[in-house]
């Protein structure tokens, strides 16, 4: 009697949590915002090891800009005549002001590099394999939207520091072969900044690409849930084709929705803190007349500015065109299913990874020391044009060198070519960050090298 009792309890406890289970799946299905998600997650992507939360903090960055973007349109005034102003009696008249435009400052800041961070977790863990390409994509697109976010919102101030970097940063889209020019003169609305370049900014920040980023976003997470939600890894098989464990998982509310809750709590309160303690700049009215020595682009570009300093332009632009094209096209390039969810594909790749680092962190400033100091291909080419001598032979002495490391990691790490382009991909990543922080703290008065200690 006892035993048919057990078991009733026992058969009642299971009944009770897949009714549990149901009606969690429902409310998720039902819910605006909880729909984007699957009803039930893989139990090995709720680790943060895995994700790092990376998408979910680009979320929540998304959804900040946004309410207090929205916030600061109620005092901004784009023109040029009164912006300035404007942005004064925020922060000094407007009750939080100061701490909204800070949160909205670092907020975007903060997005460029949780997205760029995502794109790496993506790749590394082959996040855009098994039919993913398309969704590779989009985050590859969305990337670029959230750099012309904060891109087109660095002029609004219009303080020296954004007129400025906006005027070397269009410079720089001027360099693009064939559409370059037109690009820049589009936006500035003419040949330079002014009125015309503040009201395009302006409408495109607040407008157009508010509009670019909720559809790609929607689609971008449908797709994940589309796809069978975050890649993992494919679970070993017997004979007969069946997987040998079965994977466990898990209903998305309470297990998934309770990781994404503290994590944006904690990102939202980390940004309060940062925007209280460190207040969004703002330096003195936008001067045309006197440009600030070194005049620099935003942060973002400084990699490419600094690259314009070792090479022509049209090399220097065409260079990180190659690179983002091989970037877009890596998922027809690297087919192998097999490692899907493992980071950077097996204990080989990580190998590659790891040396290409060190190779990336060594190399990097050595190139840029040598090219400042000692070599001066113009002056030891002096009969060729400046565009073979300091455009077409670095450039190709680049892919050279890019390819050479390639073939080392397939020939001496007897990678193969998944592993291979995990560390080539992270010496790319590398070279180009480490550029970047030369080109933001390094560089001095006329751009000369410096120590900034």
């Amino acid at each position: 009697m006892s035993k048919n009792l057990t078991g009733t309890w026992k058969e009642r406890i299971i009944y009770t949590d897949q009714a549990d289970d149901r009606s969690r799946m429902r409310a998720v299905a039902n819910n605006l915002i909880l729909h984007l998600h699957p009803t039930k997650v893989p139990a090995p992507a709720l680790r943060w090891s895995y994700t790092w939360g990376l998408g979910g903090l680009s979320a929540v960055l998304a959804m900040m800009l946004a309410v207090t973007g929205v916030l600061l349109m109620f005092r901004y005034d784009a023109s040029v005549e009164r912006a300035y102003t404007s942005i004064q009696v925020m922060e000094t008249q407007v009750f939080f002001g100061s701490l909204i435009r800070s949160i909205h400052h670092w907020s975007a800041n903060l997005l460029v590099v949780t997205a760029f961070l995502h794109l790496l977790r993506v790749f590394y863990t082959g996040g855009f394999k098994k039919g993913r390409s398309a969704n590779w994509l989009v985050g590859i697109i969305l990337l670029l939207l959230v750099v012309a976010f904060n891109f087109t919102g660095y002029l609004l101030p219009w303080d020296q520091l954004a007129f400025w970097a906006i005027t070397v940063g269009t410079s720089l889209l001027s360099y693009v072969p064939l559409i370059g020019e037109s690009i820049s003169n589009f936006l500035l609305a003419g040949p330079e900044v002014g009125q015309g370049a503040l009201r395009n900014f302006y409408a495109i920040h607040v407008a157009v690409l508010p509009a670019l980023l909720v559809l790609l976003m929607s689609y971008h997470f449908w797709k994940v849930r589309k796809d069978g939600g975050i890649s993992q890894p494919i679970p070993a098989q017997t004979e007969d084709g069946k997987p040998r464990q079965r994977v466990v998982r898990l209903t998305t509310i309470p297990h998934l929705v309770q990781r994404e809750f503290v994590a944006a709590a904690t990102l939202i309160t980390i940004l309060a803190i940062l925007a209280m303690l460190v207040p969004a700049p703002l330096e003195a009215l936008a001067n045309p007349i006197h440009p600030p020595n070194p005049a620099k682009a935003a942060w973002y570009f400084m990699g490419l500015q600094e690259l314009l300093l070792h090479m022509h332009p049209l090399a220097a632009m065409i260079l990180p065109g190659i690179i983002l094209l091989a970037i877009v096209f890596i998922p027809y390039w690297d087919k192998d299913e097999s490692d899907i969810g493992i980071y950077f594909r097996s204990g080989v790749g990580k190998i590659t990874a790891l040396f290409n680092l060190f190779l990336a962190l060594i190399l990097t400033p050595l190139l840029v020391y040598l090219d400042e100091f000692w070599i001066d291909l113009p002056a030891l080419l002096p009969g060729w044009p400046a565009i073979l001598s300091n455009g077409l032979l670095p450039l190709t002495l680049t892919l050279a060198g890019l390819f050479a490391i390639y073939v080392a990691m397939r020939v001496l790490a007897r990678a193969n070519r998944s592993e291979a382009a995990a560390g080539l991909f992270t010496f790319v990543m590398v070279g180009f960050v480490l550029l970047t922080i030369i080109g933001v703290f390094f560089r001095g008065a006329n751009m000369a090298l410096v120590s900034p200690f």
